[in-house]
This record gives C-alpha cells, structure tokens and sequence, in this order.
C-alpha cells in the first residue's frame, strides 16, 4: 500500500517535515511527499530585519524551494489552499484538490493587532519577504520627503520611527534601522538629533523571556549607543492615520509605525474545522496531532502544543522540533509503530541588536557579546546547512560579510565587497614588488649615472654588451623590433638616452609603491601594461616574465580598494570631481557626502 503524505506551507516547521520524511522514510514504507505553499521560495523569518534595516540585499532572506529539495523525493507545488475536508481527507486550492493520507499543517502563523484600532490599518507588520521591502523603502522615502520638509511638524513627523513590540523581533528591527538611520543621514543631509527612534513595550521590560542581565544591556544598548527611547510599561491604544495613542493619554505624530507585538493563527484557522485554543491556535496532543483527527498533525506556530502547562512558544526551535516529531511519528504510523512523545528541548535563545552586538543565553549560560554575535551566525549557518548544505552556508556569509550595504569599520570595509576583491591582494603585493625591485635594481646598477641605452648592434659589435669603456649596455633593439618603433628609438630615446632611463626607473619603482599601497591601481596597471608592451616591441619579454600582463588586467577589478589607499582616496576624488564641476572650486572635507 502507498501513501501520501502533504505538508501545507514551507516555513520552519514544514521544511523540516519534508526533509526529516525523505531522509529517515525506507523504500518499504512507499510513500509519496508533498509541500505546497503559496510562494515558490522558503523565507528566512529570522531575518527580516536585516532587509528592513538595509544590511542586506532582499534575496538574503529567500530561497527556491527547488534548489531546497532537488535531488530529494520532494514533489514540490506552488499553490494557495483555500478549504479543507478533513472527514474526506482533502484539501482545495481554487483550481485543484489534493488528497491526503497524512497532512501536516504547518501554515505558520500572522501578526497579532490586539484588537487596537487602527493599527492593522495603519501599521507596517514585519512578517514576510514583501514585508520587509515595504518598510525599506517607506524608510527611505520618508527621509527624502523629509530633506525637502520645510515645515517642521512634518519634518518632524517623517523622522519619527516608532516599534511596538519589545521581544526578539521589535528589538533587533528598532536595532537594525538604528544602524541604517546614521547612513541615512549622512546621505540626505539631515541632522541625527531630528531623528527619533521608540521602541514601545507595554511590560516593565523588553526582551522578558531573557535573563534580567541580558535585558538590561539591550536595552543600555538600545539607549546609549543607537539612541532609541525605550518606553516601557506602556500600552498603544489607538492608531490614527499618523497618529499614536498611549494608554497615559499622550500621543505622537509619526509617519511610520512597525508592528512587531504578537503572532496570531486565526487568519488560516478560521478555516478549518479543527479544536483550536489561544490566538487560534490549533490544539494538538503530545504527539503533535490534531485532537480528534489520526492522521493530521500541526506544527510550528500554528500548533498549540502545551507542556507542562505552558504552550511552547512561537520560535524557530520550536518549529523544528514539532515538524521533525509530526514527520517521525507519520512514518511510525505507517510502519504500525508505537508513536513517540515530544519532549521539547530548548538549547537557548539569541538576539541581535544592531550588527555587532548580540545577547544570547546558550544552555543557561550568558554570552558576553562578541561570542554572542559569533554564536548567531553558527546558529543560522548550522540551519541553513540543514535545508541547503555548504551551498546556502557560503551564501549567507557572502551576504553577512561581503555584500553587506551598511557603512563599515575600516577594517571589515577592505574586505567587504562582491567582487572578492580580498583575494587579489596577494597578486596585487607581489605585483608590487617585482616593479620595485626592478627599478631599484636599474638605480643599483647606474642607470641614474651612466648611460646604458644602445641601439641595434652591428656586426662587429655583435651582441657584445659591454662597449670598450668596459660599461653595460642595454641594446633596445632586436631583430623583431617593428621598422616604426625602430625609428623612434634612434630619433627619439637614444639623442636624449639619460631623460628615458630616469623615467623608466622611476616608473618602475613608481609602479612598484603604487600596488603596494593600493594607490592608483587601475591607472598603475595601465602604465605597466604599457611598459611591457614597450620592453616587447624592442628587446622582447622572457617568458619568466610574461604574467605580467593577466596579472595587471586583473588588476582593473579595483583591486586597490581591498586593503590599500584607494579604498578612500577613489569616492574622495569622485565627490571632489562631482564638487568641482558643479562650484569650479575644491573643498577638502569632501570625505563623506
């Protein structure tokens, strides 16, 4: 006997479902997996913030489900369900119906507005892919309205930025646009004492389910450093238009308001005639089936699955460990196994605030905040290698570390680029220190001194390359020497042989301090091209040196922006030049636009 076994929806939970069902199935238990979800792509919810805040480019936080589950038994299926006949053991989208021996609900869950009025309406929420692009770029538009604002209030307005929800997502969301709104300053002009960030919790403390410590150096963190008001102990009772109401009667006028509060499932539950308990939730047992139904289970944050008399929370651990239980305890069922209870173990929880800097507790234990921050990226790069293997671990540190959109520190700035500039470094060195020891060897050997160009040899001299004062010369033509450039040896470089020595010294050695430094590096590797096409249409080049040439054209990568001066000395004359054109007249604090 066959059997199907749907998952509904590919967040967390049912990604791990899928992918717990087709590595622990056996060909024995001839079963047949599919995942439907409305969206052709899994989304990073953990990481929203990051595309909200503009640290990182929005295909960061997406991707294929088909790159997830090639080479899997998989059978994914882009489409939305709209009803559900649990008694018949099937399931409709507007077009097509799709029948199940097993399913597991993993719809996950939408944002929660309490019931205050306005704030659906009015609010921005942070709970998906498109999510996240909207308030980037209301964002950005708000602080291009605002450096044409004349009128103050509705400057005023424009740069209020106001959170609601101080847990995990409120905090690193307020954090991000935090970072990202000094950048956003610098670029249009805008003063950052205008601009104001709140972060609001209506409990004495963000972050509660953390320890007292830990909350207390976010929120120094939030306070000190990224400049937010944290304003706890306060409710948010209305949202009118731009304007947001208190539970103390005052208000503020601001253009943007994200919603980070509470996570509900009723949007999806309302739907289905199952038990459902608080936020919708759908009730399941101990071992994540829904009660009352065999063969459904619910996972993830659509699940309401209590333990020891609390429901387990709506994190990422969680859908984990649900989806892989509902997937273990189908397969049991099919093999005519006793199913297995879960037990929910939680190994800690982590929060970003901000790009560098992090709380964590890890098994009980606090991590300070470098390994706070360094704990963060093991824990995504362990999941993405779970779903996407060392293929999605290289992409997310490219887009952590090399595609980053923020301004940087120095340091990390030299190695942040797409292009992997980093690695042409060492070529760019090397490159380096080959033209100065060339030069420096000409200026050794007298070239500064004593003339050492000689044209074509005659017959008597042969290829003689000592004259009869005992000096060394250099012959500059050879037998493969084009009849034109032959002549512009004997009428040009050898009546004035000392002028062109000086410069081919000083070029050498001049090439040579600019790769080292990064200076210059494109017009560098212009000139050295130059140079050694020139060696090559007179005394030819020896093949030891002929890397020469691909190794400069590499060098057209901006090679000097990684760790050398071009790095600042490029955009610097950029703006000068943009400055100039504009004023006829230079300013020297033109670093920063």
């Amino acid at each position: 006997m066959s059997y199907r076994v749907v998952v509904l929806g590919a967040g967390y939970a049912g990604i791990e479902a899928a992918m717990t069902l087709h590595k622990k199935k056996k060909k024995t238990d001839n079963i047949e997996i599919i995942l439907i979800d409305k969206n052709p792509y899994h989304t990073f919810l953990t990481e929203l913030h990051e595309v909200a805040g503009n640290r990182v480019d929005a295909e960061a936080v997406t991707y294929p489900l088909n790159k997830i589950f090639r080479y899997t038994d998989v059978r994914v299926i882009q489409d939305e369900i709209v009803s559900y006949d649990f008694e018949n053991n099937k399931i409709f989208s507007e077009k097509r119906e799709y029948p199940y021996d097993y399913l597991i609900i993993a719809a996950g869950s939408n944002p929660n507005y309490y019931g205050i009025p306005g704030m659906k309406e009015n609010a921005f929420s942070l709970w998906s892919y498109e999510d996240a692009l909207r308030i980037r770029g209301h964002i950005e538009d708000c602080f291009i309205k605002a450096s044409q604002e004349t009128d103050p209030e509705l400057r005023r307005k424009l740069l209020t930025i106001v959170v609601g929800g101080g847990g995990f997502t409120g905090v690193e969301a307020v954090g991000e646009i935090a970072i990202w709104v000094k950048s956003l300053c610098r670029e249009y002009g805008i003063n950052r004492s205008e601009v104001r960030l709140y972060l609001v919790e209506a409990l004495p403390d963000i972050l509660r389910t953390m320890k007292e410590k830990n909350r207390i150096k976010a929120t120094k963190y939030l306070k000190n450093r990224l400049k937010v008001e944290v304003l706890t102990n306060t409710t948010i009772t209305k949202l009118e238009d731009d304007k947001l109401y208190f539970g103390d009667g005052s208000s503020i006028l601001t253009s943007t308001v994200i919603w980070t509060a509470g996570v509900k499932a009723c949007d999806m539950t309302n739907k289905m005639n199952l038990p459902k308990g608080h936020a919708c939730r759908i009730e399941v047992d101990e071992y994540t089936q829904v009660k009352g139904f065999d063969n459904v289970y619910a996972v993830g944050d659509i699940a309401l699955f209590i333990h020891e008399g609390q429901a387990l929370p709506a994190m990422v651990e969680t859908a984990l460990q649900t989806g892989k239980a509902a997937a273990m305890n189908i397969l049991r069922s099919i093999r005519g196994e006793e199913k297995k209870k879960l037990e929910p173990k939680y190994h800690g929880m982590m929060v970003s605030v901000g790009y560098y800097f992090a709380v964590a507790e890890i098994m009980g234990v606090s991590l300070n905040r470098l390994f706070a921050v360094i704990m963060k990226h093991l824990v995504n790069m362990h999941y993405y290698f779970g779903i996407g293997g060392f293929e999605l671990v290289f992409r997310y540190l490219k887009h952590e570390f090399l595609y980053k959109r923020q301004h940087k520190p120095a340091l990390e700035a030299f190695i942040t680029k797409k292009t992997m500039l980093v690695w042409l470094v060492p070529l760019r060195l090397y490159i380096g220190y080959y033209w100065l020891m060339e030069g420096l060897k000409k200026a050794w050997d007298g070239w500064f001194v004593v003339e050492m160009l000689a044209g074509r040899a005659t017959d008597a001299e042969a290829t003689a390359s000592l004259t009869e004062e005992g000096r060394k010369v250099f012959r500059i033509v050879s037998e493969h020497t084009p009849q034109w450039y032959e002549w512009i040896v004997d009428h040009v470089i050898l009546p004035r042989p000392m002028l062109f020595q000086y410069l081919i010294v000083l070029t050498e050695i001049g090439l040579g301090l600019a790769f080292i430094t990064g200076t210059f590096t494109i017009l560098a590797a212009i000139v050295g091209i130059g140079l050694n096409i020139n060696f090559l249409l007179s005394t030819g080049m020896y093949p030891e040196t002929y890397w020469l040439i691909p190794a400069q054209i590499a060098m057209f990568q901006d090679a000097g922006k990684s760790f050398g001066v071009d790095y600042y000395l490029i955009p610097y004359l950029t703006r000068q030049w943009r400055y100039f054109v504009r004023n006829r007249k230079i300013k020297l604090n033109l670093f920063r636009e």
